[in-house]
């Protein structure tokens, strides 16, 4: 069932008596005759597009974080904290995060409103008082609240959040 309520249909098991044919596949029956197979073809999850669509509509855009393509979005207010920007974006790179770097020169309730309708759970926003104090403010998709924390706490809580299930 997806995040609207429709259901669908992940594996499929399908025979194939073309196939076996053209590749003119044969194996030797018990009495010595020569007999054409059928070919058994599976997709426990369908096609990789069909689910890879299945989890979109499930999370209804909104993939978990540890599965989205993008984990974070760090941004600018002003161009003065471009440098501290970069620096913050390098430190969620190198452990691993899938981040974005958005440095354009736009007002940040532009930027917040694209990265918003891209589904960015996380943005990372600085400016002058968040670079001199070694902070970010952190926003998330699903609330309008933002909070300000130490670099360190931050960086820590989106690398604990990307973790996969599997790894926790």
């Amino acid at each position: 069932m997806d995040a609207i309520g429709r259901k669908w249909q992940c594996g499929t098991l399908q025979l194939d008596f073309v196939l076996p044919e053209r590749l003119d596949a044969h194996y030797i029956a018990e009495d010595g005759s020569k007999q054409r197979p059928v070919m058994l073809h599976r997709a426990i999850l369908g096609s990789m597009e069909r689910f890879i669509g299945m989890l979109i509509e499930n999370y209804a855009g909104k993939l978990p974080l540890w599965l989205a393509p993008v984990q974070t979005v760090v941004t600018t207010i002003t161009s003065e904290a471009d440098d501290y920007a970069r620096d913050v974006h390098k430190r969620l790179t190198d452990l691993g995060i899938r981040a974005e770097l958005d440095l354009r020169n736009e007002k940040i309730n532009k930027k917040i409103r694209d990265h918003s309708l891209e589904k960015s759970q996380v943005i990372l926003v600085v400016g002058g008082r968040e670079a001199s104090e070694q902070t970010v403010a952190l926003r998330r998709m699903d609330g309008k609240n933002q909070e300000i924390l130490p670099l360190d706490d931050a960086v820590s809580r989106i690398y604990d959040e990307c973790k996969s299930p599997l790894d926790k």
